[in-house]
């Protein structure tokens, strides 16, 4: 793209007005939606017997809802360039991050792994931002080494390794499901930009194969991996919030049990409005108010991608990569979360986004919808742009 292209861009951006994504607004608004109710629903007896207060969870969740939004807002105005000129530093600040929160008196401990950096009286999971900002900068990577990366194998290996030491990171905390997911997202991003399928797969294989040798040498791993195989030969200790979540997705049937009606999370079921929000939901709606949930997600991934494509094809490479990224993080994210509700995969310690209690990940998943709400806008101001270029086009 020609600098007097790009300038007639900025000053076609500068007069139109902004141009807000309804599908994704509406889709984002919904799943809010449902998580204040299932949050609400699902932390009121912990809350009302260990705080005094059966409203505590949704306040603080209404409360970080709303900061999560006005931050999306802000990020609505910064253009995406930015965040590909400075990519360099984001990474370097998600290292950063993730070697502050390994430092005892810096990073806090909660329930044994050290996850949360101290903001004078919150608690921050420094994994959410880290996997955002090192994301961005393997989307920028694979548009400025796009002919390294398509065609050698060096230049596939630069990102990897990147992914590699921050979810070596990852592990170190431990955060087994977030460095999961890491990987998943970058290896989705490097196919896409062109890097050749079989070397993909041999990395790909690589770190599957890493991943395994790094369960079944940790004790702590390893029991959680035989555990999630066996639940019911130990549900009363190991397989415990397994087999309850189970019961709860089964007790759900087709419509549930009634919205507030969950037994299973008066005290039964752990992490009830957390990394289980989902079993309660189960139970509650059934397995309709579960597809209806789906569907959101699925409606979510797939707009993200609609979004990546169109940008696309108004040459807006980055930015494609980007929203890419977002769409596959949240399906991949949503899907790990699930499956382990299911029992179709080991605990991993993952909320699922935009529904479960989370201050962390509610804000930096709405500031990710910002980000691709901004990619949209530029993408209607790159059409109009070119619409306008067009020789006998109205003006």
């Amino acid at each position: 793209m020609s600098a007097a292209t790009m300038s007639y861009g900025v000053r076609a951006r500068e007069r139109m007005a902004f141009a807000w994504d309804r599908i994704t607004l509406a889709l984002t608004a919904a799943l809010l939606l449902i998580g204040l109710i299932m949050v609400t629903s699902a932390s009121m007896s912990i809350a009302a017997r260990d705080l005094g207060d059966p409203f505590y969870f949704l306040e603080r969740q209404l409360v970080f809802g709303l900061a999560g939004a006005a931050a999306a807002w802000a990020l609505t105005r910064i253009p995406s360039q930015l965040w590909d000129k400075w990519s360099l530093a984001l990474v370097l600040l998600a290292l950063v991050l993730l070697i502050l929160v390994l430092i005892p008196g810096i990073g806090a401990t909660v329930n044994g792994a050290r996850r949360w950096m101290r903001l004078g009286p919150l608690n921050f999971q420094v994994s959410e931002l880290a996997k955002v900002l090192v994301l961005t900068w393997v989307c920028s990577y694979c548009v400025r080494k796009r002919e390294e990366l398509t065609q050698t194998l060096p230049g596939l290996l630069k990102p990897v390794a990147l992914l590699a030491v921050a979810a070596v990171f990852l592990l170190l905390e431990p955060d087994f499901g977030a460095a999961t997911v890491l990987f998943a997202t970058g290896f989705t991003v490097l196919f896409v930009a062109g890097a050749r399928l079989r070397w993909i797969a041999l990395l790909v294989c690589a770190a599957s194969l890493a991943f395994a040798v790094l369960a079944l040498a940790s004790p702590y791993r390893l029991r959680r991996l035989t555990e999630f195989l066996h639940p019911w030969d130990d549900p009363y200790n190991g397989g415990f919030q397994l087999t309850q979540s189970l019961i709860a997705i089964g007790r759900g049937s087709w419509f549930g049990v009634g919205l507030g009606s969950s037994v299973q999370k008066l005290f039964y079921l752990p992490e009830a409005h957390t990394d289980f929000l989902f079993a309660v939901l189960a139970e509650e709606l059934g397995l309709a108010g579960v597809i209806g949930v789906l569907a959101l997600f699925v409606a979510l991934v797939w707009r993200a991608f609609q979004i990546a494509r169109m940008a696309a094809e108004a040459g807006l490479k980055f930015q494609s990569y980007l929203a890419l990224a977002f769409g596959a993080w949240l399906g991949l994210q949503a899907g790990v979360n699930i499956g382990v509700n299911m029992g179709v995969l080991p605990t991993k310690g993952l909320t699922l986004p935009l529904l479960s209690y989370g201050r962390s990940s509610l804000l930096v998943s709405l500031g990710w919808i910002g980000v691709l709400l901004r990619i949209h806008h530029e993408v209607k101001c790159a059409s109009r742009s070119a619409v306008m270029r067009t020789p006998g086009a109205s003006r």
